[in-house]
């Protein structure tokens, strides 16, 4: 992972870039000893992750998180434990280190970081399908990581370039194609049944003629994929 060291502090900076230097996978590409010029950079790189000082003089780490659009995700290393929980409010936080830093602490900060990153697939685009680990699916939005629960999803769309996931609790729009995620998904409780939908079969309520109602949505079904969800039903 290619990290950057925001701090006021050389001590800071150079205490952190030890204790990078013990993890193989992280590339320090640069420190800086304010926000404001890491913003420079940041406009002109990209960067996994980014280890955050809270404390600086002027620009305040919180205030630096502000100014990214798509922050990438931030280890805040502070002296202050009182800003734990304003921290969690961001999201591209994915954890909260005390000074002075031990080894195993930041360890575990690392290996938070990674598990986030570690399914991810380089890609230009800022929505797009990643893997699926069990029963989950992650997509890639905005630099987040999220996490669908597979038999939550009962309708997946395409429409044009993006296709829309409909779960029980939310939907999601991302950039990526119905053939990359019906490759992805089990195909014990998923079926597509036209050339735009893929269903969960689970979720079906009633079927009439060419189509399917799943939720408040009708799906049509075209000739040649009738023939295999009827085959799959559990019909008396």
């Amino acid at each position: 992972m290619n990290c950057i060291i925001i701090d006021d502090e050389a001590t800071a900076r150079a205490i952190i870039g030890r204790l990078c230097s013990n993890v193989n996978y992280l590339n320090v590409k640069e420190e800086f000893p304010n926000a404001i010029q890491a913003i420079k950079y940041l406009n002109q790189n990209n960067i996994d992750l980014i280890f955050l000082d809270i404390h600086m003089p002027d620009f305040t780490g919180f205030d630096f998180i502000e100014t990214l659009k798509n922050p990438p995700k931030i280890i805040l290393t502070t002296s202050d434990a009182n800003f734990a929980i304003q921290a969690f409010e961001y999201d591209c936080i994915v954890d909260y280190l005390v000074k002075p830093i031990t080894p195993d602490r930041f360890q575990k900060a690392i290996k938070k970081a990674e598990a986030k990153s570690s399914i991810v697939v380089s890609s230009s685009s800022s929505e797009k399908i990643e893997t699926t680990s069990g029963n989950d699916l992650y997509v890639n939005i905005d630099r987040r990581l999220i996490k669908i629960d597979i038999p939550s999803i009962y309708l997946i769309e395409a429409k044009g370039d993006y296709i829309h996931i409909k779960t029980e609790d939310k939907n999601y729009t991302v950039h990526s194609t119905l053939k990359k995620i019906e490759n992805k998904l089990p195909e014990s409780i998923f079926l597509k049944v036209h050339r735009s939908f893929i269903i969960n079969f689970n979720k079906i309520i009633d079927i009439e003629d060419n189509s399917v109602l799943i939720k408040r949505d009708v799906i049509p079904v075209s000739r040649s994929n009738r023939p295999e969800l009827m085959k799959r039903l559990n019909l008396l």
